[in-house]
């Protein structure tokens, strides 16, 4: 008898699947296929060493502390590494701001796209086995090819992305991107080495009943916040929250809720990064049908002004945020 296992069938892949689609992209020349390739290999590398960390001493704090003051472990320094170094041999990428690196990094090629990304999200996470992620953003450069790279091929709003996408390293490892035509995810399958499409067509309910944030700080939210959160256990609300923002954010995708990093009195402009972490995930969840915003305003209409800007973000069902936001604007 036939193992119905076997009889399965395999499923698109991701190489097949970025083929197909693009001539959706707005230039449909091949190097922005190419790109994604390239992220997508440098996501199977850092999986890899993510899943061995704790049996090659990889795990834990480096020592130093990257841009934002913040302890580097040594999968960020690692991540880093990998990313940069795969989009440098694509040669599609022009320059790259990192989570991990102070300035911009011009690769001096004649790439036209530049990528703003967090190699490994939530790496501190890694010591106690909870799901991490990469974040990244794709803008296509202002200044014309062959011409030095400056500040401004960067610091674009969130609305002129052309691309952004997620890894989680997780159960399993997902990629999950859009190019402005809707939001697919992909799992990896490391015996073949291939992504698999598994979520095509992503949409994230209207409403949901989660909420996502870290009531440890509650004292040093505004009334706004405050009120917000006091509806939600009123409304019988379900509090889920990992403290791993791609973790977070992909469930909230798949089951619907919002996720919440608020001003604190400590962090009067939040904690999160506008270029390569709200950015990225507001332009994922708007094209899922979601909505992401400050809390006063559209996180993709915001003009970036330095590379690592915070801004606060309250991300998810459209309603819910919708809901959040009515606390500020009352």
């Amino acid at each position: 008898m036939e193992d119905s296992r076997i009889a399965l069938p395999i499923g698109t892949t991701l190489d097949r699947f970025i083929k197909n689609k693009q001539d959706e992209f707005q230039y449909a020349t091949g190097e922005l296929s190419q790109l994604l390739r390239d992220i997508a290999l440098a996501g199977k590398v850092v999986n890899r060493e993510i899943n061995k960390a704790g049996l090659i001493n990889i795990a834990g704090a480096i020592g130093s502390q990257n841009i934002q003051g913040e302890e580097q472990q040594k999968l960020d320094v690692l991540a880093n590494i990998r990313f940069i170094r795969a989009l440098t041999k694509g040669g599609e990428t022009c320059a790259i701001v990192s989570e991990e690196d102070e300035d911009i990094t011009d690769l001096k090629n004649e790439g036209k796209y530049v990528i703003a990304i967090d190699p490994l999200d939530g790496s501190s996470n890694i010591d106690v086995n909870v799901s991490v992620g990469t974040i990244f953003s794709v803008y296509r450069r202002v200044t014309p090819v062959g011409m030095p790279i400056i500040n401004e091929d960067a610091l674009q709003k969130g609305i002129e992305q052309v691309a952004a996408g997620y890894l989680l390293y997780g159960s399993s490892t997902m990629l999950v991107y859009t190019t402005g035509h809707g939001v697919n995810g992909f799992t990896y399958e490391p015996s073949l080495g291939e992504y698999f499409l598994s979520h095509p067509d992503m949409i994230i309910p209207d409403e949901g009943n989660v909420y996502s944030i870290n009531e440890g700080s509650y004292n040093s939210f505004s009334d706004e916040v405050k009120e917000y959160l006091n509806f939600c256990r009123t409304s019988n609300y379900s509090a889920r929250y990992i403290g791993s923002l791609v973790a977070d954010f992909h469930r909230n995708l798949l089951k619907g809720g919002i996720y919440i990093y608020p001003p604190t009195a400590k962090d009067p402009n939040g904690k999160l990064r506008l270029l390569y972490e709200c950015n990225a995930l507001a332009f994922i969840i708007e094209q899922a049908g979601g909505f992401a915003s400050t809390g006063n305003s559209r996180v993709l209409e915001i003009q970036p002004k330095e590379f690592h800007q915070r801004v606060p973000l309250f991300i998810g069902s459209k309603k819910m945020v919708e809901q959040a936001e009515s606390y500020f604007k009352s």
